[in-house]
Parts: C-alpha cells; structure tokens; sequence
C-alpha cells in the first residue's frame, strides 16, 4: 500500500542480489519450481496468443524481502489456480526475474520476456523509475502489465493522462497511488489527533521522487484538518545522523514526526529517538514492514508505526487476509526457511493481482491480447474482486487517474490504508493494525516515555 520506490537493499536482505536471476514455476505440478534459461522455453514468436499456456512474468527485486516475499505470493496465486478452475483451461506458466533497481538492466528483461518468453501477462516493479523505465517498452507490446509495488501517481497522470491508448495496457491493483496515500496520512493524523490530542506534527520526508506528492500535498491536507505542520525538513537519502532533525523537531514541540523513509539505514533515527525524545515516530518505513525487524533492530522500532498493504499479515481485513497469510506461513515460515516469514505488502499486492487477472480474463473469455486487448481491458475496468488486501476494483477510462486502483472506503467511512505500528509484549515485540478503526487490532500507542 506504500510507495516505496527507492529499492535499497534493507537490512534483511536475502540472497545474492544478481540482477538476472530467474525462477520458473511450470504447469507440470503445483509448487514444482526449477531454474532454467529463459531461452529454452520461449520461441522466436511475439506472445499474446492463444497457444494453450499461460505465462506470467514476475518483476521483483528478489535480493530484497520485499521482492522474495512477491514471488512467493506470485507462486502461491498460481499454485492456487492450477488446483482449482485455472484460467481458461490454460497451463500456466510463472517467470521472476530480479529487477533490483536499474531500470538498464530491467528493460532487456522485460524485452525477453515479451519476445523469447512470449508472456501472456507482466506483474510487478517495486521502484516507480524502473516502472517508469519500462513503461514504454510494455505499452508498445500490448502485454497486459499489473503494478504492484510502486504507487507514484505521476505513472498515471503522466502517461495515461497524456495518451491513454497507448497505456491502456498498463493497471494498478495495489497499492493506492500516492495521491491517495496523502490524504490517507491526513486522515491518520487526525486519528491521533483524536485519540492523544496531538495536534502539531513535523513532516520529514526522504529527498526521492516518491515522496514527492507527500512533500506537495500533505501540509495543506493536515492544515485543512486544524492541525499544525511545526516543522517540515527533506534529508537526503545519504543521511545517517538523525539526531540535528530530532532535536530540532523537538524544540519545536512536535507531538509527532511523520517521515517517510525507503533507503537503507534508515533505523539509525530509530536509535537515536527510541527513549530520548517526547515525540511519536509514525509515516512509512520501508524497513519497519519486515516482519523479522523487531529482531532485526534489536527492539528499537518498539512504538513506531508504517503503512502497508495487507496490514502486515496480522489480523482480517477482507475475509481473505488470513487466508492467504496462512498458506503462505505454512509454505515458506519454520524449516530454515529465509525471511520474510510473512507475504509483506508487495507479495499482498502480487498475489492479488493475479486473482485479478485471472477473474478478468474469464470475464473477457480470452487471455489473447495480440488479438483481445480492449476486451480485456472492458474486463479489467469492469470486475470486482475481493482479495487478500483489499475489495479491488480499479478507474476507468475518463476519471483522474484511470487503470489505477480505486481507494476502498471501511463502514466508518474511513480509507482503508492499514498503519501497523511495533508494540512491546512479555517476550518482545509484534506488529498490530491500529488503523483504520474498523480493522484494528489493537489500540495506537504513543511511546511509554512520553509524558
């Protein structure tokens, strides 16, 4: 549900970061995953046909947990289709390849997967540049392309805004676009204010594209609110002393500090605020959303707060969330298995746009975009679909931001945008939803040492 478009490997990466590594999840039996070259199963035809198979190609920066845990939820989508109707009575074939975070590496993938791979559907990106980057070389395909990670609105605005039939091949199912996600925060905030009586927080947003729209829209959003933006300060993603920020945002009598962080490092402000400073630390935090950080900062994240699809996996959102979580734990959670041991947001989002898919190309009757684009389009504008996440269903062709997800309202009336924060138990920490009110579960904490 947040755009975190600086893919810095974090402090849980897994594997060897090799941009080009490929896993193959064949229609020979469900689970059966091998390592092959791309080549040998692809022929020199474009795809998009009806051929009896359908492949999926994944894009995910899998040196990450993040991307681990979206390729995951991609097996299990797939899994989960080969044993029940499937999708057109087609095999199904599921490709990942590591993207990291160049978009020069990215695209000579993508161009193999269209035309070696000849895939039938791309899901994925993690970095809005690399989204971007590839964008281009998508549309030109026609090969129906499901965002996942990246929520930058400009992906929208500035493409489809400008030349829809061109991008009209492009959606997002998740996470809502960042515009949403500041009038989300807004939202938030007053939730606090609500709650603890905070009325005066600071904006510390990371000097990146992503948090440009938080950086634009977000003072006024709070202010409309009757809330004070006390301090408002860009770091540079090169930042590792926090504490002239802290102490500065401090003097100015913030109740909170809402900073949006994707780079690595960043638990450094973590352990320069934890304790010392009479302020809460909430917003987005790319490394909080790990499920193994309790551990991985030794407990500092204790009474911080981040956004994230899927709420961390903790508790029900849709009907669907545990579910999914539970597959997934009894999958890849225990055994030796590496992190993460829960989905994260991205492998949420994946893993639902592959249901998404699927229920719109048999509402379409036809996965041949070569041939069907505009039915499948019809079908993708058209569906419902109540996933892991969130009930999806996305814009159409004339609203602001069409193909994109549409933000889904609680009974409450709230925006559905679960914020986790890290709260202390007996024997350490967990992550529980605390907001919206409906999903909760559990109560927001400020920080003990406040006063």
């Amino acid at each position: 549900m947040v755009n975190e478009d600086n893919d810095t490997i974090d402090s849980g990466e897994i594997g060897n970061g090799s941009v080009g590594r490929r896993t193959f999840l064949g229609a020979a039996g469900a689970g059966a995953v091998t390592t092959a070259l791309a080549g040998c199963l692809g022929g020199v035809d474009s795809g998009g046909g009806d051929d009896g198979t359908l492949t999926i190609g994944h894009l995910a920066p899998t040196g990450m947990s993040m991307g681990v845990g979206s390729e995951r939820s991609a097996e299990i989508a797939v899994n989960e289709l080969k044993e029940g109707e499937g999708i057109l009575d087609q095999e199904i074939d599921l490709i990942t390849e590591n993207t990291e975070r160049s978009t020069s590496t990215t695209t000579p993938i993508v161009e193999e997967m269209i035309n070696r791979d000849n895939v039938d559907l791309i899901v994925g990106t993690f970095s809005s540049e690399v989204t971007q980057g590839i964008i281009d070389t998508v549309a030109e395909a026609d090969v129906p392309f499901i965002i996942t990670g990246s929520a930058d609105v400009n992906t929208i605005t500035d493409y489809h805004g400008e030349d829809y039939e061109k991008y009209k091949n492009v959606f997002r199912t998740g996470p809502i676009n960042s515009h949403y996600q500041a009038e989300a925060m807004a939202g938030y905030a007053e939730h606090l204010s609500d709650r603890h009586g905070w009325t005066d927080f600071a904006l510390l947003p990371e000097e990146a594209a992503w948090t440009t729209v938080f950086r634009d829209r977000l003072p006024g959003l709070l202010e409309d609110r009757g809330l004070n933006v006390v301090y408002d300060e860009v770091p540079s993603v090169q930042t590792s002393n926090f504490t002239p920020f802290l102490d500065d945002i401090e003097s100015e009598g913030a109740d909170a500090v809402i900073r949006f962080f994707a780079a690595g490092g960043r638990g450094q402000l973590l352990g320069d605020w934890a304790g010392e400073y009479p302020f809460a630390v909430e917003g987005v935090h790319v490394a909080s959303m790990s499920p193994e950080f309790w551990d991985q900062s030794e407990g500092g994240c204790v009474f911080e707060t981040t956004s994230q699809s899927g709420g961390g996996g903790v508790t029900e959102l849709t009907g669907n969330t545990m579910d999914f979580v539970e597959t997934y734990e009894a999958e890849y959670t225990g055994n030796g298995q590496d992190p993460p041991s829960k989905p994260m947001y991205m492998g949420f989002n994946t893993y639902d746009a592959i249901h998404f898919y699927a229920k719109a190309a048999e509402e379409a009757g036809t996965v041949n975009y070569a041939e069907d684009l505009d039915d499948i389009v019809d079908a993708m504008l058209s569906i419902e679909h109540n996933g892991a996440a969130a009930n999806i269903s996305l814009a159409g062709e004339d609203a602001d931001y069409p193909n994109d997800v549409e933000t889904t309202e609680t009974e409450s009336g709230e925006v559905n945008y679960p914020m986790t924060q890290w709260q202390p138990t007996d024997d350490g920490g967990k992550q529980e939803v605390v907001y919206p009110v409906q999903d909760r579960s559990a109560k927001h904490m400020k920080p003990s040492w406040m006063s």
